[in-house]
C-alpha cells in the first residue's frame, strides 16, 4: 500500500498546486475574492480546480477500495494515469478549453476502471458467500 499512499499524496499536492494557480490568477487578472468570474483565464484556472475537486471525490475512495480488495499495484498505476491526466487536462484547459479531451479521458478512464473492478469484485464476493 505504500505506492497507493504516495499516489494519494501526489494527487492532493497536485490539487494544492491548482489552488495556488487560482490564487495567482486572481492576483494577475484582478479578480478579488469571493468572485468566481472575471477574466477568462482566471475562470479557466478556477474551473480546472473545481473539476479536479469533483474528480477527486470519486478517485480517492475508488483508489483505496480498489487497492484494499483488488490490487494495490494496479490501483497505484491507475492513480498515476489519473494524475498525469489531470496535469494534461489543466494545461490544455487553461490554454484552450476545447483541447481538454485527452486529459479528461486520462482522468475518467482510471476512475471508471476502478469503479467497474470494485463492482465486479463485490458481486463475486457476494455470490461466493465471502461477504457473509
Amino acid at each position: 500500500m505504500p505506492f497507493v499512499a504516495i499516489v494519494t499524496v501526489l494527487a492532493l499536492l497536485q490539487f494544492f498546486w491548482l489552488g495556488l494557480q487560482v490564487a495567482s490568477a486572481r492576483t494577475k487578472y484582478g479578480v478579488a475574492a469571493p468572485a468566481t468570474t472575471g477574466h477568462a483565464v482566471f475562470e479557466r484556472h478556477f474551473r480546472v480546480q473545481m473539476n479536479t475537486l469533483e474528480q477527486l471525490l470519486m478517485f480517492l475512495p475508488a483508489l483505496w477500495i480498489f487497492a484494499t480488495y483488488i490490487s494495490p499495484l494496479w490501483a497505484a498505476a491507475l492513480g498515476v494515469v489519473f494524475i498525469l491526466g489531470r496535469a494534461i487536462y489543466a494545461i490544455s484547459y487553461v490554454r484552450d478549453p476545447k483541447t481538454r479531451a485527452l486529459g479528461f479521458a486520462l482522468t475518467a478512464l482510471p476512475n471508471l476502471a476502478m469503479l467497474i473492478g470494485i463492482v465486479i469484485w463485490a458481486v463475486r464476493a457476494i455470490l461466493s458467500g465471502a461477504a457473509w
